[in-house]
């Protein structure tokens, strides 16, 4: 009892010294100016909140990956029959700044910081039906005060590991968190298992909504002009999401290369000193998107794409993707790729993401550990043509069997 006591107190210092730091961090840092002043005087901006008697779902996603996976479950909302108020709220500027303004939910606003009076006042001024939080929120007082209320709450698309908190031998405190969520839709059989080995019954396994976001995104044949004019007639590879050491691969690569091949290469942090820098490392004509023109199109070898939002659609232009992150902390998103069919190319961490793994256990995926790594799978790629096209067909086979998640929990949630 005095380890759960001791647990809640240093919660709340948390929480309380988090919000501190961004405060004072605020004139320096902007993401950190976003964050305080996004959350300066909330209540008073929704104190007149009206929803036209609809009921509120709420939705709540940390950032711009979980809001890209909570969208199919959004939007399956929006099919339903109900008459419902989407509320959605973000906790980083990441998603919020991007999103702000989405179509798709009829109000976005930032998550005030995670203390009970906020808690408290945040559901009295929007006093949802439902709450809906995407993989990884475990706020304590949001959810004790939806609990407190008996307002239904869901975790879906989440995913577990034997190494998270909950499960270890002082998890007691986190765990009770878990009790609380009215149900839990996992991603797969090992999370089912790991939370039912700790007493959490409430759970079942979906799948991952990120399968139908991109198979969305592939639906709908996005057209981008630029991208169309450059990559056509020529085998083109789409490198997304990229790192510096993913740079040094690419720039010594294409800088050697004897085949006739193009590069679309979208770095994961769009900034000047950056683009500059990348560009002026290859000796190929290059041009950027922002600037670029019908006859430089034609000419040019690289396409550096310099802004953000539009690396979903451009995968459709490559006939090899290669994904940034492996060198550094951890890979990104591999499903937007191989959606259209494409195998993928990564560095060597990789294994927390099991669709990678499972992807390189079956062929679709390929990952490399060194620059002669790299190049001789690049190469065997563009001059086999039978392994280039068995490989996309196994990633965009992959992807497609496992479509399905958000509608199945939108009907599960809807009866319940």
């Amino acid at each position: 009892m005095r380890i759960v006591y001791n647990m809640h107190i240093l919660y709340h210092l948390f929480i309380s010294l988090y919000s501190l730091a961004l405060f004072l961090l605020s004139p320096f840092k902007k993401k950190a100016s976003l964050w305080y002043r996004g959350r300066k005087g909330f209540f008073r901006k929704w104190k007149e909140f009206d929803t036209g008697g609809k009921n509120v779902i709420w939705i709540h996603c940390a950032s711009l990956g979980e809001f890209e996976q909570g969208r199919p479950v959004i939007e399956e909302i929006r099919k339903s029959q109900g008459n419902f108020f989407i509320l959605l709220t973000f906790f980083s500027p990441s998603g919020y700044e991007i999103r702000k303004n989405s179509p798709i939910a009829d109000a976005v606003c930032y998550l005030p910081a995670d203390t009970p009076s906020n808690a408290k006042r945040f559901i009295d001024t929007f006093r949802p039906w439902m709450a809906v939080f995407i993989k990884y929120e475990f706020w304590y007082n949001y959810i004790t005060v939806l609990n407190r209320n008996k307002i239904p709450l869901y975790l879906i698309s989440a995913n577990f590991r034997q190494n998270q908190v909950f499960f270890r031998w002082y998890g007691s405190w986190f765990r009770q968190i878990l009790h609380k969520f009215s149900h839990i839709y996992v991603q797969n059989d090992d999370s089912l298992q790991l939370l039912r080995s700790v007493g959490i019954k409430q759970v079942s396994v979906s799948g991952d909504t990120r399968f139908d976001r991109v198979y969305s995104i592939a639906s709908a044949k996005p057209d981008i002009h630029v991208a169309s004019v450059f990559s056509e007639g020529t085998f083109t590879i789409v490198a997304g999401s990229t790192w510096s050491p993913d740079h040094s691969l690419w720039t010594r690569y294409m800088n050697a290369t004897g085949h006739d091949v193009k590069l679309i290469i979208a770095p994961h942090e769009i900034n000047e000193n950056e683009i500059n820098e990348l560009t002026g490392k290859f000796t190929l004509p290059v041009i950027r998107f922002s600037r670029a023109t019908g006859a430089d199109l034609k000419t040019a070898r690289i396409l550096v794409i310099d802004n953000i939002g539009m690396l979903s659609s451009l995968y459709s232009y490559g006939r090899l993707a290669y994904i940034g992150g492996g060198f550094g902390k951890n890979i990104h998103n591999i499903l937007e790729a191989c959606v259209y069919s494409i195998p993928v190319i990564f560095g060597p961490r990789y294994f927390n993401f099991r669709e990678a793994v499972e992807l390189v256990s079956l062929g679709g995926a390929f990952a490399v550990e060194s620059y002669s790594d790299f190049s001789s799978r690049v190469e065997e790629m563009i001059v086999n043509n039978k392994a280039l096209i068995n490989a996309g067909n196994t990633a965009g086979s992959y992807v497609k069997s496992r479509t399905g998640a958000s509608n199945y929990i939108v009907e599960e949630i809807m009866k319940s």
